[in-house]
């Protein structure tokens, strides 16, 4: 007979791998089998330790700029896009490129560029130095002023307050963006909106599900790797929203028992680049410890696929794949 310890786990759904971390990981992997080892792929594909290992393994090398690549060799830009510069460089080399940025990256690089031909300054949240926000800028390098943060507002300046539009990476706290456009709406009462969202439905999934777990955790542990901007916002969505306390982990091992301690309800989810093995790790880790009822809490379902990058489709079809 078990006895009721009242210990339980609290696991989010959505978590882990959204559509376009799933088509970028297959990318490298249908790169590898069709064009053999090495493949280049420029940065990090997805910002997953584990991830990033698997792909070494099977024959993926990593580079920080494309002018490591060997000319004539094959490179993979990563899901978080890439500026014209890398694409310009690539094709100086004489690259073979397969571009697996996300279609919902890719979609906010069309909009700095329509926004750019009106001649619009370009308010982009984001965080300084992240890839994806590098990318995006390259579009229209003199148009685009990086917003990181509310505080950074007040020393923005623009060439005319009346033609100023806002975007944002896409891996951000929902909340916080609106925060931020709200705080420069009041600095620029004129500022023109995207035509749509930019924060991706698996960002605003993850951390909807994180939300409804929070209030009721004791401890909130998400699976996710530093770098991925993604994870560390469910971090600060779970203490915003109530849960006690909240870690950031990539791997189960590095949980600390101390946390633990006077716990009965912990609640678990995973950044949108994080494989499920992860999170299995983990609840086989939590079970051991007591922690062997777990209740999926279902925010919604996610349905979306994106097709292979276009040049490794055509390839994969002359071979027969």
């Amino acid at each position: 007979m078990s006895i009721d310890t009242g210990k339980k786990v609290l696991l989010a759904a959505p978590r882990g791998y959204c559509a376009g971390v799933d088509r970028a990981v297959v990318a490298v992997e249908k790169a590898l089998d069709l064009y053999g080892a090495p493949v280049y792929v420029r940065k990090q594909i997805v910002h997953n330790k584990h991830v990033v290992a698997t792909l070494e393994k099977r024959g993926a090398i990593f580079v920080d700029e494309t002018d490591e690549v060997p000319e004539g060799k094959t490179v993979v830009f990563s899901a978080h896009g890439v500026s014209p510069e890398v694409h310009r460089i690539a094709a100086e080399r004489s690259l073979k490129t397969i571009d697996a940025t996300c279609p919902l990256v890719t979609k906010v690089h069309n909009e700095v560029k329509r926004f750019a031909q009106e001649d619009l300054d370009i308010l982009l949240i984001g965080h300084e130095g992240h890839e994806e926000v590098e990318g995006t800028a390259g579009e229209a390098p003199d148009n685009v002023i990086l917003v990181d943060g509310i505080d950074s507002i007040p020393n923005i300046k623009v060439r005319d307050e009346n033609k100023v539009a806002w975007l944002s990476q896409t891996t951000l706290s929902v909340d916080e963006t609106l925060q931020t456009v709200a705080a420069l709406r009041k600095r620029f009462p004129n500022l023109m909106d995207p035509p749509s969202d930019d924060i991706c439905y698996a960002t605003q999934n993850r951390q909807v599900a994180i939300k409804q777990i929070a209030p009721k955790a004791d401890l909130v542990i998400i699976v996710g790797s530093t770098n991925s901007s993604n994870s560390v916002r469910l971090v600060e969505v779970s203490l915003e929203y109530g849960a006690k306390a909240a870690y950031l982990v990539d791997f189960a091992d590095e949980v600390n028992e101390d946390w633990l301690i006077g716990v009965k309800t912990i609640g678990v989810s995973s950044g949108a680049s994080v494989p499920e093995i992860l999170v299995e790790d983990l609840l086989k880790w939590l079970a051991a410890r007591g922690f062997g009822d777990v209740q999926v809490i279902t925010a919604m379902e996610e349905h979306l696929l994106f097709a292979m990058p276009p040049e490794l489709r055509k390839d994969l079809k002359a071979a027969g794949k």
